[in-house]
């Protein structure tokens, strides 16, 4: 699943984060979950995720481990996500007479 498209014309390592904290929306990542997940370097990801924080679109829980979680409104309606995943073919399928 993918983050809102709203959302999607940010840095390229910050979207690769939120599409990623998407997919575990319930059990959110660590920060070593999320670096194998997006696979840039530590630096990067400790930007990235200091924006995006900053910009409060993760929320970050402690507990016995440190687990960061999509903010609710980065997650998209289940519907949303089903246009999102439709080829080019089945666009033009649904539209022209074939």
């Amino acid at each position: 699943m993918r983050a809102k498209r709203e959302y999607r014309n940010r840095e390229r390592t910050e979207v690769a984060v939120l599409d990623a904290l998407v997919d575990r929306t319930e059990d959110g990542m660590t920060v070593f979950e999320l670096r194998a997940a997006v696979e840039v370097d530590i630096d990067e990801l400790e930007d990235a995720l200091s924006t995006l924080k900053a910009d409060d679109l993760i929320v970050v829980e402690s507990g016995s481990e440190t687990v960061i979680k999509p903010a609710e409104r980065v997650v998209p309606d289940q519907s949303a996500d089903e246009d999102d995943d439709q080829s080019i073919g089945e666009w033009l399928r649904e539209r022209l007479p074939f």
